[in-house]
């Protein structure tokens, strides 16, 4: 990435489908109504040959306190001041603003590099907004459609020259390094670099204290929060090296109820917060201490567990609790109970606001994570299947008894493994428990979904008939060399 260039404006300007364009993905939410942009998202954009990274900020209004468009005011100030470019976006349909005016003179203050955009200037309509953009003092305006494409290479015409202005500073600054020659196993456990991090997913209901704690972790206040409940609507990555393990943290909305979610923008962040626990390695569930457990909280959880997800369960505001080791026996217990199929899943106690029990959530997430890389070899598989098949052997339905004969592990990342085996449709499901909660046990893999899949293979012996029908090819062969 040669730059980063920051996109500013007032709400409902057109910035986040802007940055979704540079980035061709529909990463940032888009709706009709203003204010959806919250924090700042971070994308690799792509313009044409240049590569960069492009910033999606909240819209900048004119409030400097700590309510809640003060708070996104400071969010946005601070990425204009790590940007190397600013694009100012103006709606060229209502033409400039005295908003517009105030936020250009912030710009000419605290910008290096400015460039004035007047979005949505399809059409006759837009004439008069973009001569008046001249009055801003920014240089000419450049005609824009984020929706439509329109513009795309007269933006690229102005990027061009700033990017080889970056790129030449980039290169008298940057040291000399070695290239590594990359011998890596394809099949080994993925390493977690910088360039490849460890992805983690932190949910929870609205109000749990995501965004303060992934602000904790950074050790910056880089997310938006505060006490009103909902504050995060997109599903915003951070990237971060914690205790020196590399890793991308995803804050998400909170998720409520199915029935409580009515609005169109709470849907499109729900999803949102859906799609990046697909995208995980390992899932956060945050808890409130004050009301663990509710039923929404185990639907976050199991949902986890059937993405296939590795699952870590944080108790959040552990400092407001006053009788620490009960509660604690407490919440042991209703995990165990409430959640079986995460048996065995780390449950950490800690503080977002205090910091304190961040060194053991972060153990958690790389064990739960080298859990579910976790591979068994065939042999010792068997070996296993075995003695467990000698323990409790499988039921007879109909007093023919069920021949388990193999097992292989298929997969990691979760662990998936296959038995093959005689009417693997008549296999009661309180024995696949059995096997399954046996592999947790005995291959220390606790919490991590596991994926155990019954195969039919009959009676049937694939050597069967063979000898005779090797013999019978040599005869035949023999016979046509007396000829």
């Amino acid at each position: 990435m040669s730059f980063t260039l920051a996109i500013v404006g007032r709400p409902n300007v057109g910035k986040s489908t802007l940055f979704n364009r540079l980035v061709g993905k529909r990463l940032a939410l888009v709706d009709d109504q203003p204010g959806v942009t919250r924090d700042l998202r971070e994308g690799a954009a792509r313009l044409g040959d240049l590569r960069f990274t492009v910033i999606d900020t909240a819209g900048l209004e004119e409030a400097t306190d700590e309510s809640l468009p003060g708070r996104m005011r400071k969010l946005t100030e601070r990425a204009v001041d790590m940007a190397d470019i600013c694009l100012f976006l103006i709606d060229a349909r209502v033409g400039v603003t005295p908003a517009d005016e105030v936020l250009a003179e912030i710009l000419r203050k605290r910008a290096a590099h400015v460039i004035l955009g007047a979005n949505k200037a399809e059409g006759n309509a837009a004439e008069a907004g973009v001569l008046e953009a001249y009055a801003l003092g920014l240089g000419e305006p450049l005609r824009i459609s984020a929706e439509h494409g329109e513009g795309m290479p007269d933006l690229y015409t102005m990027l061009q020259p700033l990017a080889d202005e970056f790129d030449k500073r980039a290169e008298a600054d940057a040291p000399e390094t070695e290239v590594d020659v990359d011998d890596e196993d394809p099949d080994a456990p993925r390493a977690i670099t910088k360039a490849k991090p460890l992805q983690i997913a932190v949910v929870g209901r609205p109000n749990a204290g995501k965004s303060t704690l992934i602000n904790k972790i950074l050790g910056e206040d880089r997310l938006l929060t505060g006490p009103e409940a909902g504050i995060t609507r997109d599903a915003i990555s951070v990237q971060t090296e914690w205790d020196g393990t590399h890793m991308r943290i995803f804050d998400t909305a909170g998720m409520r109820k199915k029935a409580k979610v009515q609005e169109k923008l709470e849907k499109l962040s729900v999803s949102d917060g859906l799609r990046a626990v697909k995208f995980a390695e390992v899932v956060v569930v945050l808890l409130d201490a004050a009301i663990p457990f509710e039923s929404q909280d185990l639907r976050i959880a199991d949902l986890a567990e059937r993405e296939g997800r590795a699952v870590v369960i944080a108790v959040n505001k552990w400092d407001t609790e006053d009788d620490k080791q009960d509660k604690l026996k407490m919440l042991k217990e209703e995990f165990e109970r409430l959640l079986p199929q995460l048996r065995g899943a780390p449950l950490v106690t800690v503080s977002a606001k205090t910091g304190r029990g961040l060194d053991r959530l972060q153990a958690a997430i790389v064990k739960a994570h080298t859990v579910w890389n976790r591979r068994v070899t065939t042999a010792q598989l068997n070996r296993w299947l075995a003695v467990m098949l000698e323990q409790h052997p499988p039921p007879a339905p109909q007093g023919k008894r069920i021949k388990l004969r193999y097992m292989t592990q298929a997969k990691t990342r979760p662990p998936g493994f296959i038995v093959m085996c005689s009417h693997p449709d008549k296999m009661p499901e309180s024995y696949k428990r059995y096997l399954v909660n046996g592999l947790r046990e005995d291959f220390d893999m606790p919490g991590t979904p596991i994926r155990l899949t019954l195969r039919g293979q009959g009676d049937k012996n694939p050597y069967k008939g063979r000898r005779e029908k090797n013999a019978g090819a040599l005869k035949k062969h023999l016979g046509k060399g007396r000829g």
